[in-house]
C-alpha cells in the first residue's frame, strides 16, 4: 500500500502550481494533505476513484486536512474528542479492517513559543488518541507534526534551539510519542542521512541553499515497522513550502 502525506499550505494555491499533476502521477492509495486553508464549498475537485474526507476550521482560510482514499473507510473519527481542540481541522482518523489512519496538522508553537501551551496540550490529547487506537489494531499516523525531533532533522540545529519546532517541550512531545509505542518511519530506515528535509522559509532561498527542516512524518505502530519497504521524501515536488512525504508498507 501507498500513502502521501503533504502540507500544501493553500490548496487553491497548490493546484495552481501543480497538485493536480503530482497527484496522478502518484497514484497512491491514500493521500492525504494538511493547511488546506479552505472551507466547505470553497473548491470541488474531481478525483475519480478516491473517496473524500475533509476536516475545516471554524476560522477562514486557516489550517485544516483532508484524506483522500481510494477505499471507503469502516468509519471516520473528525478531531480528538476535545472542543477547545477541535475547532481547526486538524484530525482525521479512517478506520479500515486491520488499521488506522490519523492525518493531522500539528499546531504551530509560533514566534516567542506564545502558543506553547496550547501545543502541549494537543500533543497530550494526540498521543492518547493514538494510543487508544493502538490498542484496537494498529495505526499509520501522517503529519506535519511541526517539530524536528533530533539535531539531525534540520540544518541549523544550534541557532535555532528553543524556537518554534525545535524547542525542548515540542522536542520531549515527541520523544514521548515515539515511546508510547510508534516508530518513526524515515528515521528507522536512514538513522544516519543527513540534509534530506521537508519543510524550507520561503526566506533567505532557504530551498535553493537546502536549509530545510524535516517535520513531516509517517509515523507506525512498532509492530507494524517491519512491513514498511519504503519512506520516500518527494523534494523535487514544489508548489507548496513543504515537500510530499511518503511511505510505502506491506499490510497483511
Amino acid at each position: 500500500m501507498k500513502f502521501i502525506s503533504w502540507n500544501v499550505n493553500g490548496l487553491r494555491a497548490c493546484m495552481q502550481k501543480g497538485f493536480l499533476d503530482f497527484f496522478r502521477e502518484a497514484d497512491t492509495d491514500f493521500f492525504c494533505l494538511q493547511e488546506t486553508k479552505l472551507q466547505a464549498g470553497q473548491i470541488e475537485l474531481d478525483l475519480p476513484g478516491y473517496c473524500q474526507y475533509w476536516d475545516y476550521a471554524e476560522k477562514k482560510g486557516y489550517s485544516g486536512t483532508a484524506v483522500f482514499a481510494k477505499q471507503a473507510p469502516l468509519s471516520v473519527i473528525y478531531g480528538l474528542g476535545q472542543p477547545e481542540l477541535d475547532t481547526e481541522g486538524r484530525c482525521i482518523t479512517l478506520e479500515y479492517p486491520n488499521f488506522f489512519l490519523v492525518n493531522c496538522y500539528t499546531p504551530n508553537a509560533q514566534d516567542g513559543l506564545k502558543r506553547l501551551d496550547h501545543r502541549m496540550a494537543w500533543d497530550d490529547a494526540y498521543r492518547n488518541h493514538l494510543k487508544a487506537l493502538d490498542a484496537q489494531k494498529p495505526v499509520i499516523a501522517c503529519a506535519d507534526f511541526n517539530v524536528a525531533h533530533e539535531e539531525i532533522d534540520l540544518k541549523n540545529p544550534g541557532p535555532n534551539r528553543g524556537n518554534a519546532g525545535f524547542s525542548d517541550e515540542e522536542r520531549a512531545k515527541f520523544t514521548q510519542l515515539l515511546q508510547a509505542g510508534f516508530t518513526d518511519t524515515f528515521r528507522s530506515r536512514n538513522p544516519d542521512v543527513k540534509g534530506v528535509y521537508s519543510w524550507w522559509s520561503y526566506r533567505f532561498n532557504a530551498r535553493k541553499n537546502n536549509a530545510g527542516w524535516r517535520i513531516d512524518y509517517f509515523l507506525v505502530s512498532d509492530r507494524l515497522n517491519g512491513q514498511v519497504t519504503d519512506t520516500p521524501i518527494y523534494s523535487e515536488v514544489f508548489g507548496s513550502d513543504h515537500c510530499p512525504v511518503g511511505l510505502l508498507i506491506d499490510l497483511i
